[in-house]
Order: structure tokens, then C-alpha cells, then sequence
């Protein structure tokens, strides 16, 4: 067992969530950041934008948000702060799931993001987990 001390109480966490979220956060981070270089450095990437109909600085901007929603999501940040930035990830994985399936394109484009938002999914169940803990204290 792990010991979370909040307002001077320790309370019991399993190793296994803790393990668990770091595991699916690293990847996730990870998955989020070659997202992010591609989006900013690969030509197809951006053709692929273009392919989407979306317009050349958006694919700017959502590479520089996903950087710093990795930052923020890896920093010791207030759990409300760290809940926006999953709120903004879900935004953007279910957008270019969307956007992917709108336009026809097959599992090789939309398995990606549909891909990333299982660790998504996993990362976020997991911090939950650890909210509670730290709540019941």
C-alpha cells in the first residue's frame, strides 16, 4: 500500500491505481506529444488536416494546446485545472473521430484518436480513483 497524506491524514492507496495511472498517463502523454510533433512537422499530417477541411492554423494551434495539456496534465497542478485538461483532450480526441469518420476515411485514419482515447479513458478512470481517495480523507 501507498500513503497519500492530505491535511495531515494518511490514506491507504492501492499500488496497483498508482501504477496504473502513471502507465496509461505516460503513454497517453506520449501519444498526445508524437500527435502534437507530427500535426507541427510532418507534411502528410497536414494534408491530412486539409483532407478534414480544416484550415492550416488550427492544426497549429491544437499542436501547441496538446503540448501544453501534457505539461499540465504531468505537473502538480489543482485537480480542477487537471480535469480541464481532460475535458479539453475528450474534446479533441471525439472531434478527429468525428472528423475522420464525417469525411469516410477508414480504421488506418480513425483508429488513432480512438485508439488514444482509450488510454484517455484509462488515465482519466484512474486519476478518478485517485481524486477519491484523496476526498475521503
Amino acid at each position: 500500500m501507498v500513503t497519500a497524506v492530505a491535511s495531515g491524514l494518511s490514506v491507504p492507496r492501492s499500488r496497483g491505481v498508482v501504477i496504473g495511472f502513471w502507465i496509461a498517463t505516460i503513454l497517453l502523454c506520449l501519444q498526445l506529444g508524437f500527435t502534437a510533433y507530427a500535426q507541427l512537422r510532418l507534411p502528410q499530417v497536414a494534408a491530412a488536416f486539409a483532407h478534414l477541411g480544416f484550415p492550416d492554423y488550427f492544426r497549429v494551434q491544437l499542436s501547441w494546446a496538446k503540448l501544453a495539456g501534457i505539461a499540465l496534465l504531468l505537473a502538480p497542478v489543482p485537480p480542477r485545472l487537471k480535469e480541464w485538461v481532460y475535458a479539453g483532450f475528450a474534446f479533441d480526441l471525439g472531434s478527429a473521430l468525428l472528423a475522420h469518420l464525417a469525411v469516410g476515411d477508414g480504421p488506418q485514419a480513425w483508429g488513432w484518436p480512438a485508439g488514444t482515447a482509450v488510454l484517455w479513458a484509462l488515465s482519466y478512470l484512474f486519476w478518478r480513483r485517485l481524486q477519491g481517495v484523496r476526498a475521503q480523507a
